[in-house]
């Protein structure tokens, strides 16, 4: 029976170089997340569960531009840059008044949203596009929503094959092992079923989102050190056995 312990070297290094590769590519994931949403609604004085409410849910007592502006868009403009503009949407936004905050769209707006950047929201480039976002909030729509969802449904699970195959191999019980592999895809269903139910139906559900997104990167994670754990660990301690037994260890 093949499993972890008795794989081939190379086929240990290869399995063990995309484990670790995976296993940063989801710090990475997670160090973005924070940086783009988490940060800047804590610094609006906002937690996890309301962040994620607004970006599904929206705010329906704010426009678009001022949930983004008190949201993920909070540290892109000074403070004082963004009062300007916040007070400027408070009076009506009005046309006559655009001027006066325009260089702010320009300066601080425009790196990103201009119209080469080919973003899912208008050029912030005149009155008549900025004036689309003045709008309610009512979050993510339908057509960023199914792009996400499908990206994500399609990529995570490959990811989740393949570290699933690996760790299948390994000698955990079969009662351990077979939820575990089985566990990242209900996570992926909870999370992400877990988006629309937040906006179409209750944004409570936000913290549905979080409980299974922590079971994906739980899974993950034991996936991952499990697997590394059999492949190397197991076999040095069976190596360093057998050397003491004066015999050589056929995996090492």
């Amino acid at each position: 029976m093949i499993t972890l312990r008795t794989l081939p070297i190379t086929y240990r290094a290869l399995f063990s170089s995309f484990l670790a590769l995976i296993g940063i590519g989801y710090l990475t994931a997670l160090s973005l997340l924070f940086l783009i949403d988490i940060a800047p609604h804590q610094e609006a004085g906002q937690g996890l569960v309301q962040d994620i409410s607004q970006q599904y849910h929206g705010l329906p007592n704010d426009t678009r531009l001022e949930a983004a502006l008190k949201g993920p868009m909070a540290t892109m403009a000074s403070n004082e840059d963004r009062d300007r503009i916040l007070n400027w949407i408070h009076n009506g936004a009005p046309n006559e008044g655009y001027a006066a905050v325009a260089p702010i769209f320009k300066s601080d707006c425009l790196t990103c949203h201009s119209p080469e950047s080919n973003m899912p929201i208008p050029p912030l480039t005149s009155y008549d596009n900025i004036e689309k976002l003045l709008k309610t909030d009512t979050g993510e729509n339908i057509v960023q929503l199914t792009r996400v969802s499908h990206i994500h449904l399609f990529g995570i699970s490959l990811i989740f094959m393949v570290t699933g195959a690996i760790f299948a191999l390994s000698e955990t019980p079969l009662w351990l092992r077979v939820p575990l592999v089985v566990l990242p895809y209900l996570s992926i269903i909870m999370d992400i079923g877990s988006w629309w139910l937040t906006k179409y139906l209750e944004p409570a559900f936000a913290y549905v989102v979080i409980i299974g997104g922590g079971f994906m990167g739980f899974a993950l994670a034991v996936q991952i050190f499990v697997s590394l754990w059999e492949m190397w660990i197991e076999p040095l301690k069976t190596a360093v056995a057998l050397l003491r037994k004066g015999r050589r260890s056929p995996v090492l």
